[in-house]
């Protein structure tokens, strides 16, 4: 049983931040709805607290989600990229500190908030006739986010990182 103690500051708010910024993304790739969608954020860390997390779930869940500053973002695209690669990072931290059921509840949820905002808003139609329950963007994004997860471990289960090995603070590209 993994607790936030296992981690330090940085890398917690890199695991705690993760989840509001997919969602966050998700809304992005959407158009319109941003209210509706910002609420399921919210009801999905909600129904994740209902639903008896594992200690370190229930952690996260207990930290205020604060996804730091932001930085510069000029195209959508800049914004994917720093989104993917904090989830990428917050999954590698996880790798190094928690454990495989641990990590896949993680995983879940973070997905489970995405999915929760794509299908926050109806896509497209007139006056919420016809539409689309998730736009072919949203589901990239969750699909992007699905992709990370499907990645190999970064180490085997109580293997130490080598020392280069550490998320940054923000991926190359991002100004």
């Amino acid at each position: 049983m993994t607790t936030k103690a296992a981690f330090n500051a940085e890398d917690w708010s890199v695991v705690t931040a993760a989840p509001a910024l997919t969602g966050l993304l998700v809304a992005a790739a959407g158009r319109g709805g941003t209210v509706r969608e910002s609420v399921a954020i919210s009801r999905a860390y909600a129904d994740a607290r209902e639903g008896r997390p594992g200690q370190l779930l229930r952690e996260v869940l207990e930290t205020p989600a604060g996804v730091g500053p932001a930085p510069q973002q000029r195209t959508t695209e800049d914004l994917e990229r720093y989104v993917l690669a904090r989830v990428r990072a917050a999954i590698r931290v996880l790798d190094l500190g928690a454990t495989p059921e641990e990590v896949a509840e993680y995983k879940r949820f973070v997905y489970g908030v995405g999915e929760a905002v794509a299908h926050a808003h109806k896509e497209g139609g007139f006056l919420g006739v016809g539409g689309e329950r998730v736009s072919e963007d949203e589901q990239a994004v969750l699909d992007k986010v699905a992709a990370i997860f499907d990645e190999p471990p970064t180490v085997a289960p109580g293997e130490e990182a080598p020392a280069g090995d550490r998320p940054a603070d923000d991926p190359p590209g991002i100004a």
